[in-house]
């Protein structure tokens, strides 16, 4: 802003040499007088200063014995006067400025950030299905209702901020587990309802480990489950001196349960495959684009029967956040031919293997153990096809809440507590 400021106002690049720079730029200092872009060059020194400036430094030329030339002259007021006898010119500069003061109110660019969940591509298709899209008018864009939307259609996401900067509109999110309430509170459960929730299992499994915060244990460890089972119930009771139940109090069940279970994954791998062998011929091309459409600059059609393209392509902006709706950039074609090849038992081994670790990798990210691997690779000539079979023996976590629903609520005393009951 200080520079579109200076250049409007006009400014003087000059040059000071002679007895005492130093004390020429003191006094200009000390006089008010602004300086910036100071070079020292040796035997001279160049400097930028307002045009109000340069007309101050008589008196200070004169006390430091020092001498000013002027260089060059920056600016609108040196600028108008040599385009005022150029109309056409002028007229084109006008109707520029136009178009980019048009453009600007427009959005050309949608970023999103702290999306690892949810991919880009489902979080694009989710903005543009909501009238979010790149060429819309700046004005459209209702940014709390966006932020509302968001936080309604992905559970995932706890916290998110829009904003527009320049022509871009940048969205940023933050993901968190679904978690349940920690916190049982009689009567106002995590779930909104009177009669807080219970744990159930996700998976078949035996119970190695449990750990309960919140609720009343159904099973002990060493028990075997199903899936839907009730681990932990969120129904708390108090009983009377006679040990009848007085009244039930109601909390989101929580609980760190984990299970021992075999899980079963099967992997498919053809005998034959079609491999790529480049054949070292290769044509680069210059690429422009224009909202979505993209035009090659080249002379006729690729004549590869088969190639591959790699782009690299930009997005034209004027300055940090004011995109425009124009790309360029370049394309490598890389001619290949096909070849059908078949897999040798090394390289089914070792395709099987990086799918193994691969798999077992992703099940440790998420914290589950692996006690038993068993692997067995098996040709299935019929199918033509090499089958990798996995059963691993593994332990982890389990657990969903389920609101407790009113119908399904334990009775005290022979009758379905109201909400008043629960709350007191």
């Amino acid at each position: 802003m200080l520079q579109f400021i200076q250049y409007l106002k006009g400014y003087v690049v000059i040059r000071v040499w002679g007895y005492s720079p130093e004390r020429f730029m003191n006094l200009c200092s000390n006089h008010d007088i602004f300086l910036w872009d100071i070079r020292n060059c040796g035997e001279y020194y160049t400097m930028c200063i307002t045009v109000e400036g340069f007309y101050r430094l008589k008196g200070i030329v004169r006390k430091t014995g020092t001498k000013v030339a002027i260089q060059k002259r920056c600016g609108l007021p040196f600028f108008v006067p040599r385009v005022r006898r150029r109309k056409i010119f002028l007229f084109g500069l006008l109707g520029s400025l136009a178009f980019w003061v048009w453009m600007s109110t427009f959005i050309w660019s949608v970023e999103v950030h702290g999306n690892y969940s949810v991919s880009e591509d489902i979080f694009m298709d989710f903005l543009e299905q909501n009238g979010i899209y790149v060429g819309m008018k700046r004005e459209d864009v209702n940014i709390e209702e966006l932020e509302k939307k968001i936080r309604q259609d992905f559970g995932i996401v706890t916290w998110t901020s829009a904003k527009i900067d320049g022509t871009r509109l940048e969205i940023q999110i933050k993901e968190n587990e679904v978690s349940t309430g920690k916190d049982g509170v009689e009567g106002e459960a995590g779930f909104g309802n009177t009669y807080g929730s219970d744990l159930v299992a996700e998976e078949d499994g035996q119970i190695v480990s449990m750990v309960t915060r919140a609720g009343v244990p159904q099973v002990a460890v060493g028990a075997e489950v199903k899936k839907g089972d009730v681990l932990v119930s969120g129904s708390v009771p108090v009983y009377n001196e006679d040990a009848t139940v007085k009244k039930y109090q109601y909390y989101d069940a929580d609980a760190d349960v984990f299970i021992s279970r075999t899980l079963h994954r099967t992997e498919e791998l053809p005998f034959t495959y079609e491999k790529k062998e480049y054949t070292g011929e290769e044509k680069k091309e210059w690429l422009v684009g224009v909202m979505e459409k993209e035009f090659a600059l080249r002379l006729g059609k690729v004549q590869y029967g088969n190639y591959d393209r790699v782009t690299d392509k930009k997005q034209v902006k004027l300055l940090d956040n004011f995109y425009l709706p124009v790309y360029y950039g370049s394309s490598v074609n890389r001619e290949y031919v096909l070849t059908d090849n078949i897999y040798t038992k090394e390289e089914v081994k070792t395709i099987f293997s990086e799918k193994l670790i691969k798999f077992v990798a992703g099940l440790e990210e998420k914290g589950v153990q692996i006690m038993k691997k068993n692997v067995t690779i098996t040709r299935n000539n019929k199918n033509k096809k090499w089958l990798m079979d996995m059963e691993l023996q593994i332990v982890e976590q389990t657990g969903k809440n389920i609101p407790i629903v009113k119908d399904s609520a334990p009775e005290e005393d022979g009758a379905k507590p109201d909400a008043q009951a629960a709350g007191e």
